[in-house]
């Protein structure tokens, strides 16, 4: 086992409201040990709301359903009570900000910490992921849309959470076998041949240590790339939102009739930057 120390702390409002709702934190914390690092640390920044609670049964049982199922996974949940405030309006704010909670957490605990996993997308925290590194952290960053540009270029390695294996379910397969043939997946298109109508899309197959050996070619690489026709691009996807590698994409898995090899097929787009 590695002799890493890690840590990971979840701005969970955060990413709740930007792409990562459904977040799977069995497989957040197995992405975060794929180095066979010891996990010292799994806080995650939840918000919960008093006032609904006692007067929606409902919301009360859903949201302690929910908390149990979380702290079974070994996570240490921080729970931020909704606040509201009135304007001089009359206008009614609900706010319960974790980030302070979270960023002293972060720099207090990370002195038995070689490396810091920060799932938000927030740019409140590039001090503090600046902080983190002066005090010998390897900081990486996982995030959905909406994730700053600043943070991004800030850590030492950022993670498209719509990329990792099971990380989101998929809608419409709940019990889908990433990576299977017949399953679903999500990915980028590493090469658009526009004259020729086809291309290929990459994904990551399984979680591991080696998601920085990004060619399918090599044996220790955790990527396979699948041939893409223009056929199969679905709601309105275009060839040209192809040539974007920031663009995630959804697709099928499907088995070559020539050489066995897997295909892309119903091709949409999940994410893009700029939409």
């Amino acid at each position: 086992m590695s002799s890493l120390k890690v840590g990971v702390f979840v701005d969970a409002e955060n990413i709740k409201f930007n792409g990562g709702y459904q977040l799977r934190y069995d497989i957040l914390r197995r992405f975060a040990a794929r180095a066979g690092g010891t996990l010292l640390r799994l806080n995650t920044y939840l918000a919960f709301d008093q006032q609904r609670a006692e007067e929606d049964s409902d919301y009360q049982k859903k949201s302690s359903t929910y908390l149990k199922t979380v702290r079974d996974f070994g996570w240490k949940i921080i729970v931020k009570e909704v606040r509201r405030f009135t304007d001089d309006e009359g206008n009614t704010t609900t706010k319960a900000n974790a980030d302070l909670d979270l960023a002293v957490d972060a720099m207090l605990q990370a002195e038995n910490l070689d490396l810091v996993l920060l799932v938000t997308g927030d740019g409140d925290f590039l001090q503090v992921v600046s902080a983190l590194q002066n005090r010998g952290c390897r900081v990486e960053l996982l995030g959905f849309k909406n994730v700053s540009k600043q943070l991004q270029q800030q850590v030492d390695a950022f993670y498209r959470g719509y990329l990792i294996p099971d990380l989101l379910p998929i809608t419409q397969e709940p019990r889908n076998e990433w990576g299977e043939p017949g399953s679903w997946v999500r990915g980028i298109c590493t090469k658009w041949f526009s004259e020729k109508g086809y291309g290929f899309i990459r994904f990551i197959k399984t979680i591991s240590p080696n998601l920085w050996i990004t060619d399918p070619r090599d044996t220790d690489s955790p990527y396979v790339s699948v041939f893409c026709h223009a056929n199969e691009l679905t709601d309105g996807l275009s060839p040209d939102e192809m040539r974007n590698r920031e663009n995630i994409l959804e697709f099928r898995l499907g088995k070559s009739e020539m050489d066995n090899g897997l295909v892309a097929t119903q091709v949409r787009l999940v994410y893009a930057p700029n939409h």
